[in-house]
């Protein structure tokens, strides 16, 4: 069983604690990582965009000019996609983008991200964060003390840190059941708070 870290916001050693192997001491399966990414991705697009065909586009319902004796090209109508203003031959249409990716997949993808961060010492486990007020200064100074620039937090109803990460750039918190393999990959640091890790494990276990 592996063990781990537990910090506080200055990264002095607490305590340790005991995390399973299956979550943070897995098998590194980055093949995983696209087929997760890419359904993540596809089930983020809303799938509204729509253009018209030449039967939407309004008017065009009388012929231009007469079929022959003119001297130009036949016309049936100003709708025609040749023409300003006509309809789109192959344009989008309102579609469902979604994939579909089993759990054990996702749940494995997880496992080897999260062993991933561990291994390059990007993984951090904090006792706990507190904030005295909503205030992005207070936020912006505890992490530069950590020394953190780019990174994901993982934290369990905490309303302030929340709303004081809202205007910090490259910072994003969220719950333990918001965690997720697109954010993982993104951040350059991962910081856990201790009271959410069982809650993760539990639910990538199950």
């Amino acid at each position: 069983m592996a063990t781990l870290d537990v910090c506080d916001i200055t990264r002095a050693k607490v305590t340790q604690v005991d995390v399973s192997d299956e979550v943070f001491d897995a098998v590194i399966k980055d093949h995983l990582f696209y087929d997760v990414i890419r359904m993540q991705m596809a089930n983020s697009r809303q799938g509204t965009a729509s253009t018209k065909t030449r039967s939407e586009v309004r008017g065009g319902g009388r012929k231009p000019w007469r079929q022959k004796g003119t001297g130009r090209a036949r016309a049936g109508t100003i709708r025609s996609p040749l023409w300003r203003g006509g309809g789109c031959v192959f344009g989008p249409k309102p579609r469902d983008y979604s994939i579909k990716v089993q759990k054990k997949v996702k749940k494995k993808a997880l496992c080897s991200a999260l062993t991933l961060k561990r291994k390059e010492q990007k993984l951090l486990i904090l006792d706990k964060i507190e904030l005295q007020e909503i205030k992005t200064k207070s936020l912006v100074s505890m992490l530069n003390g950590l020394g953190a620039k780019n990174v994901l937090i993982i934290d369990e109803q905490n309303t302030k840190l929340k709303m004081s990460a809202q205007n910090v750039p490259h910072v994003k918190v969220l719950p333990p059941e918001g965690l997720n393999l697109h954010d993982v990959l993104c951040f350059d640091e991962l910081y856990i708070t201790q009271p959410c890790l069982e809650k993760i494990q539990r639910r990538l276990i199950s």
